[in-house]
């Protein structure tokens, strides 16, 4: 039994989480079968998701889900690409998981009105005496481990100028494809998609959403991920308080 563990639809999103929906969307690429189950971040040794469970075998994070399945299946999410291809569609994913992740992660967690809205709501179990302390750790965490990569010594303003550039560098690659490299997916449209649907999320008001929106090739992408790998939604629930 293979197993994908995360969490389903929140935020008007497939997943709070784009590298929930970078595994999804690429386990379905390489047309495997498999359950969901909401992630328990404490019964792992990486505290994070997503992860899978290939009957006794554990597999921690979205990049090593892949090479798994790819080499279990002896199948490549990047067949028929070229050598350049395949070097800038692992560049492109680098980028979006690597920094405009981190820009979208921060106006998540660090804005009071987006946190409370929403993250907090990952908090709604902890004991009522305790919930503001362990959110008060939990953010701290966030701006710690941001400001530590860099990100975090910027200004917003500065931060969403950088994200810009990674917005603008991927709606030109797109241009007037159906995906990043032609008429069919590649590993990287996976990772990407995720980061530009998590970001772009009406649910949270940052002005990251507008600066992804303003791209109508990007709009029009996001849909068709959405509608080839998300038109059912097949997650148990968490429930938001």
């Amino acid at each position: 039994m293979i197993t994908l563990y995360g969490w389903g639809p929140m935020f008007d999103c497939p997943s709070p989480s784009p590298y929930v929906m970078k595994s999804e969307i690429q386990l379905q690429m390489l047309g495997v079968s498999f359950d969901r189950a909401l992630a328990d971040l404490d019964a792992v040794s990486k505290h994070k998701a997503p992860y899978l469970r290939d009957g006794d075998l554990l597999i921690q994070d979205s990049n090593f889900i892949r090479s798994h399945f790819e080499k279990k299946l002896g199948k490549s999410l990047d067949a028929g690409l070229s050598d350049a291809q395949r070097a800038a569609g692992w560049a492109l994913e680098r980028m979006a998981e690597g920094h405009l992740a981190d820009v979208m992660v921060m106006e998540r967690w660090l804005k009071d009105e987006n946190f409370f809205k929403g993250p907090a709501h990952f908090f709604d179990g902890v004991p009522a005496g305790m919930r503001e302390d362990v959110m008060k750790q939990a953010r701290e965490g966030v701006a710690a481990t941001k400001h530590g990569q860099g990100i975090g010594r910027h200004s917003e303003a500065e931060r969403l100028d950088l994200g810009a550039r990674d917005i603008e560098a991927i709606a030109r690659q797109l241009a007037d494809r159906d995906y990043l490299f032609g008429d069919e997916p590649a590993a990287a449209d996976a990772s990407v998609s995720g980061v530009l649907i998590s970001s772009a999320t009406e649910f949270f008001d940052t002005p990251l959403k507008d600066l992804i929106r303003n791209h109508a090739n990007l709009v029009a992408y996001m849909d068709r991920i959405r509608a080839k790998y998300f038109a059912r939604n097949l997650w148990p629930s968490f429930e938001m308080a």
